[in-house]
């Protein structure tokens, strides 16, 4: 979903509901402010799991991929990316890199990672779902809300305003 008030003003609004991820991702969706359920991951450069997941109704939700910070891959590419668009996904955070960048800019998704790599990964399948993960100082855990806008990433138990 489309995130319509500032992070700033959420954590304003609800100081002692939200946890705030360290500055680590960067921002590169067409969408830069979104929302949403959380649907994980956990994943390291395979993302079959990936793949697998966006081609599920995303209902609005965000899902979050553990990669385990590898910088040597790309775990989202504009082909999983369009299919994300196309399942209802609001966005996709991801705890390593993507490529394609130049494409998933100009889709309506938001996508944060850590970075960018031109490399596929591979798909051997191997991976959990909807488990709790832990990066950018957060335990991230399925169906806890999260909110994305230019000012960073917040986490709350409940859905907010």
């Amino acid at each position: 979903m489309k995130q319509s008030i500032s992070l700033p003003d959420l954590c304003d609004a609800y100081p002692n509901e939200v946890r705030v991820a360290d500055p680590l991702l960067q921002n590169y969706g067409g969408q830069v402010a979104f929302s949403g359920s959380i649907k994980t991951i956990a994943c390291f450069e395979d993302n079959a799991l990936v793949a697998e997941r966006v081609q599920e109704p995303g209902g609005g939700g965000v899902l979050v991929v553990d990669a385990g910070g590898s910088l040597r891959c790309g775990m989202l590419g504009d082909n999983l990316a369009q299919k994300a668009v196309d399942n209802d996904w609001a966005g996709i955070i991801i705890y390593g890199c993507i490529r394609d960048v130049e494409i998933i800019r100009r889709m309506p998704l938001g996508v944060v990672a850590l970075a960018t790599h031109p490399m596929k990964s591979v798909k051997r399948g191997q991976g959990r779902r909807d488990e709790p993960v832990r990066f950018a100082g957060i335990e991230w855990l399925p169906e806890n809300y999260v909110y994305v806008d230019e000012n960073g990433i917040l986490v709350a138990k409940n859905k907010l305003a």
